[in-house]
């Protein structure tokens, strides 16, 4: 079977940060750190985050700034046989958060994941999934959509590169979608909040599904609209309160700049909550974004993948996909 290597580089999230020519300008981070307004922007963004955080565990300093949360960019490469693709490609990118405790001067490890980007995604969503729509003959979503960056995602996770770097398993937080319908329900988390339950599963639900990661959403304390956690183990049990705190300061400051019109709406969620991104209600941070590049570029970067990762190893990694698929079932049906 051919043999994936993976490996992690990270870079830290502050105001320094710019990003280098291999970024995936379509991140949030790498977005927020461009053009004359960087600085301001970066400053704004982590003002938000720490305000938040602090707001969510009532930490007990009283001028509530005990808490702040750093934020590293961990980037993951893939390198097949020995190909050398970790100077071609980056597979993944995602954040890691550190809570600093101002107070004790302890940091403390925080989950990894949160923001979540990825050039086979956009290879699938901005190239493969807009070719089968055009064809009039083509029905449903293409063929094995998503299973190899599913099975990709899930070696990665297995990897010698991740039990080394990592303690916990990842927590992917996103903003809910605008297609489906959200129905309060009882159940009470301190930090995560009410949570609501999804009318159907989305295609983002779907395609996350494929990578391991079950989704449950919750509208946290002060918020007025729900996110959308994936994740693998429990939700509620696996992860601090604190660790939780660090995730939602960090995503929904980001929701609040790129989707106002659902984060930063001026009425909360009800009983039923449908999002909408031409929500007129709404108030803007002074945080600049261009989300018209953002999806531009989605398609620039999808391309840049079936260039330099799909195409030439087309067969290698079908072949490898087909094998890693056997024996995760295999797997599967010897623990159960």
């Amino acid at each position: 079977m051919t043999q994936l290597a993976f490996s992690i580089d990270s870079t830290r999230f502050d105001e320094d940060y710019r990003p280098l020519g291999t970024t995936r300008i379509t991140t949030n981070f790498a977005n927020l750190a461009r053009g004359e307004n960087r600085l301001q922007n970066l400053r704004s963004t982590f003002t938000m985050i720490d305000d938040r955080i602090n707001e969510l565990v009532h930490g007990g300093s009283d001028d509530g700034d005990r808490y702040s949360v750093e934020l590293d960019i961990v980037s993951v490469s893939v390198d097949v046989d020995g190909k050398g693709l970790r100077d071609a490609v980056p597979l993944i990118e995602v954040l890691q958060t550190t809570i600093v405790d101002r107070l004790s001067g302890e940091r403390i490890e925080g989950i990894v994941g949160n923001n979540f980007s990825s050039y086979v995604r956009d290879y699938d969503f901005s190239i493969v999934l807009p070719a089968h729509s055009a064809d009039p003959s083509a029905d449903g979503l293409p063929p094995g959509f998503g299973e190899l960056h599913g099975n990709l995602f899930k070696s990665f996770l297995h990897s010698e590169a991740y039990s080394q770097r990592f303690t916990k398993a990842p927590v992917i937080c996103l903003s809910v979608s605008s297609s489906k319908t959200y129905s309060r329900t009882d159940n009470q988390h301190p930090i995560l909040g009410v949570e609501y339950r999804q009318s159907a599963y989305s295609l983002t639900d779907a395609y996350f599904e494929k990578m391991g990661l079950r989704v449950r959403f919750f509208m946290p304390p002060n918020s007025v609209a729900p996110l959308a956690f994936y994740h693998l183990g429990d939700l509620l049990h696996d992860y601090t309160d604190l660790e939780l705190a660090a995730t939602i300061s960090t995503m929904e400051t980001f929701q609040k700049i790129y989707r106002p019109e659902i984060y930063n709406a001026h009425s909360a969620a009800g009983e039923t909550y449908q999002p909408s991104l031409t929500n007129p209600s709404f108030s803007t941070t002074s945080i600049v974004y261009d989300r018209e590049e953002r999806s531009r570029l989605a398609i620039e970067q999808g391309r840049f993948a079936e260039e330099h990762f799909m195409k030439p190893y087309k067969t290698t990694l079908e072949d490898w996909s087909a094998e890693f698929a056997v024996q995760s079932a295999d797997l599967k049906g010897a623990r159960s």
